[in-house]
Parts: structure tokens; sequence; C-alpha cells
């Protein structure tokens, strides 16, 4: 019998991934594709479902088919950003760009109509979040309100991953963890559509058949093998959001294990035994049957570092070096990272970046330290939060790009107090796709045992009352200036109009 391989591939925001694994969880070959996300106006963020997800995935799997010679394929697993919108014909066919998910704020009138109408209590009750910029509810509202002919030709709710889904085998479904961020419109604690909150925010719309991530939804058709080169028959599973199958590519599955993803944006998974609602996080169902899970994500954090980057024409190594000569504190700076707008734990898409403590004495290493402990103390403020509704946090798992290097994982854990354990292979989504596709079919071998820990960070303990006295400013440091943020924030808009 020939050996058997597992194929993954995931759509982000700025690029996408794939990776042919074997079944063992051994990488054969990687393949990444930059692409554009489009911002048509402010507070707009979009993909076209065609020329972005559906190209960057036919270009991988040709990328990668090559060094499956050899090799059975034995599934196919994808992900992608989530939550999305795209509004689609019932043949799947796209009827306009989709919307992006927290990123996107155009929906904050939506927001308070559905408040209103349904009520925040019963909202957070039912759904386990509160509505904010990340939920799909007020986007399909804005839809029904703003493109009132696309929303009446709308047949299908597609993500990223359903849609690859539904190209590669006809089915229309969604898994669980994606519909539970389609909030109002799915009940927690039950686990289905809340099909009375559906018809009030969604009237009419078919909504998809629930499956699980790991679940076998179908088989790549003769028509998507002929257009991909992928073996019709090829199993293909339901994937899920991309930071779910991060965290399942690196062992988060059990209650207390947390993923930190280091990365453009900053993403917390933590798993959890049973529902936790907390008004300024995200409660959903997890990647695997019967799980949940509460999320909380940093609306930038590498994004920030990349910028500064720019502005000081440095490259990371460099500045990474600098900022690790510079004492903890960033001898006197202090830095809020909400550069476009924060997500949790403060949901205040017109929170605004700010820079305290600045003398002619300070240079590039200090911002560039400032920047990352900003981020830092931004990681604290969320876990605290996931605290406060009920985690444990007993395992954290650090992921992504910007785990290399080491300063910036050190700067964290020295803020958090917390131990991060490093795994072996931080590839991220596209990785866990491939898991969570042998999962499903069964092919992967001992799967607990892919990606075992490598490195751990340790807090330093002797920095522990510095950076608390810096973290109680640093959250004075938001509500001292918040008014005058939301200020600015109206004068950038009016700018911009």
């Amino acid at each position: 019998m020939s050996a058997r391989a597992l194929l993954g591939i995931d759509i982000g925001t700025s690029s996408s991934k794939g990776v042919l694994v074997s079944t063992d969880g051994r990488i054969l070959a990687r393949a990444a594709r930059p692409h554009h996300t489009a911002h048509p106006h402010p507070g707009w963020v979009e993909h076209d479902a065609e020329s972005v997800w559906w190209a960057d995935f036919l270009a991988l799997t040709r990328e990668l088919l090559p060094a499956a010679e050899g090799f059975e394929l034995a599934g196919l697993g994808v992900s992608g950003i989530g939550p999305t919108l795209l509004p689609a014909t019932g043949a799947g066919e796209p009827l306009r760009p989709a919307i992006l998910y927290g990123v996107d704020t155009r929906a904050t009138a939506e927001i308070d109509e559905l408040n209103a109408e349904l009520g925040v209590e019963e909202i957070l009750r039912r759904g386990g979040s509160a509505l904010s910029s990340q939920a799909v509810g007020p986007k399909i509202r804005w839809l029904a309100n703003r493109e009132p002919e696309v929303y009446r030709r709308t047949e299908k709710l597609l993500m990223c991953s359903s849609y690859l889904v539904h190209r590669l085998t006809g089915r229309y479904v969604l898994d669980h963890h994606s519909a539970s961020q389609v909030d109002p419109l799915y009940d927690l604690e039950s686990r289905d559509w809340a099909r009375d909150l559906a018809e009030a925010v969604a009237p009419g719309l078919p909504l998809p058949e629930l499956v699980w991530p790991v679940d076998v939804v179908g088989a790549v058709t003769a028509e998507a093998a002929r257009e991909t080169g992928l073996p019709q028959g090829l199993p293909v599973t339901a994937g899920t959001v991309d930071a779910w199958a991060e965290a399942a590519s690196v062992g988060v599955r059990e209650p207390g294990d947390v993923m930190l993803m280091y990365g453009t944006t900053m993403f917390f998974v933590e798993v959890l035994d049973r529902v936790r609602p907390h008004p300024a996080l995200w409660g959903t169902c997890g990647a695997y049957p019967g799980t949940y899970t509460l999320a909380a994500g940093m609306a930038t954090s590498g994004a920030v570092t990349d910028w500064l980057r720019g502005l000081v024409e440095g490259d990371f190594a460099q500045l990474v070096d600098e900022a690790g000569a510079v004492p903890p504190g960033a001898r006197g700076l202090l830095l809020l990272p909400y550069f476009a707008g924060e997500r949790t734990p403060i949901l205040d898409p017109d929170a605004r970046g700010a820079l305290l403590g600045m003398t002619l004495e300070h240079g590039r290493a200090e911002l560039y330290r400032a920047a990352l402990e900003g981020i830092g103390y931004g990681v604290r403020h969320n876990l605290e939060a996931m605290g406060e509704a009920g985690g444990s946090a007993r395992r954290l798992v650090a992921v992504g790009g910007g785990t290399q290097g080491g300063l910036w994982t050190q700067i964290v854990s020295d803020i958090t107090g917390k131990e991060q354990q490093v795994p072996a292979e931080t590839v991220g989504a596209a990785y866990g796709d491939a898991l969570l596709a042998g999962v499903g079919t069964g092919a992967a071998e001992d799967p607990d045992g892919w990606n075992p820990v490598v490195g751990t960070v340790e807090p330093n303990p002797d920095n522990a009352e510095r950076y608390g006295a810096f973290f109680d400013h640093y959250r004075d440091l938001y509500e001292s200036t918040k008014r005058t943020a939301h200020f600015l924030a109206e004068q950038q808009r009016t700018a911009d109009r």
C-alpha cells in the first residue's frame, strides 16, 4: 500500500498558505501566495471570492500536488478568515465581494438596531457573545438595509471555508464554530440555529446545514477535479475559521488550553468546559464536536510594529536587537496599540493609538520596545477578561510569525506572568486543516503527537512589579483619552469623505 498524505489550505487576510502533510504529521511541501485586500470605503474590508479565495486555492493546490507523487491523497481540509459574509445565489455564485470579519466596521448602526430590537442580555444569553463588528448578523442586516437587491437574490450564506467546500463538493454546509459567530442567529446551548432570531434578522434566508469541522461532508466532484487537478472522490472535511484550525494544529483542545497567535493581529482561543458568556469576549463552539471556546482578538499587533519599521526604515532583526537593549518600561514610554480601533475587551472601533511620555532623548529603540510592550499590555488585558469569564488559562501555546526572535514572546510572558509553550511547527492554520482532515477521515496517525512542544518562554519575575505599574497606567490611559480619541476618529472619517 502506498504512503498517504493530507492536504491543508488556508485563506488568510493578506496571504494564503497550503501544506502537504504525511499522515504522521511531517510536512512534505509548503506553498504561500499573497493577495489583495480591498478597502473600498472607510471601515469596509472586503475580498473578492473568485479572484482571491478560489484563485489562491487553485494556485496553492497546483503548486503542492507535484510533491504528492508517490503518495495517495487521503483527505483535504480548508479554513479561512472569518467570520465573513458572502451572499451567493442558489448555485453558489457570489453576489458581491465578501464582507470580512471584525476589521470591517460598517454595521455599527445595525448593531444598535438589533440590540434595541432583540435585547442585549438576550443576545448574550443565547449566542454567548455581545454584538460587535465581529458578528455576522448585523452585517446581514446591513445588506438588507443598504443593498436590498443583493439581499433579495441571496439564497446562500457562505463563509470562506464553506465557499471552498461548496465549490469542491456542491454541499451547502457550515461548521458549528463558524455558525456560532453568526450572532445572533445561533443558539450556543442547543448548538443549533436560533430560528426565531434568524427570522427576525435574516427573514427568508436559507441557512446551511450544520456540521463539525472534522466531519467529512463530501468529495471532490468531477468538475472540481478538472479545475483543480485534485483526484475526483477525494474526501473533504467541513473546515472552519483559520484561528480555530491553527489552535487545533498546536494541540489546543482541552479545557484551559489557550492559543496566543502572534501576527498582524493578535488572537486568543481558550477551550472551555461549558458555555461561559462574557459581554467583552466571543463565546463560540470549538473545532471538535461538543466543545466550546472563548475567544478574544486585538485589532492590531504586528501591524503596529510593521508600521513603525516602515516609519524608521529599519529591518526587524535590527530593531529587535536595539529594543532588547532597552530596559523594561521603554525608558518611560507607554503606547496604546489601538491603531485600527480595538476589538476585545473594549470593543471600541473608534479607539485610537496613543504614545505618551516622548522626549527628545527617545529614539527608535525605545519606540519599538514601547510598541511590543503596549501589545503585551493588551494581551494581559484580554487574558484577565477571559479569567473573569471563568477561563483558567492553565496552558498557553504561542504560535505565529511573532514567535520568532524571542523578544516579543518574552515581553508578553513578563507582563502576564505566564509561561508560554512553543510547538515544533507554527506554520499555522493550513497545518491544522490537514490535521482536522486526518482526524475526520481516520487517516491521521497519532494526531496528539503531530506537533510536540520544543520550547518554553518563562516569565522573568524581576520585571513583574515594574510592568504591573505600567499596566495600571495603560488601563487608565484609554479611559482618560477615550473622548478625545472618538473626536479624532470622527475627524478622520470626515477627512476621508
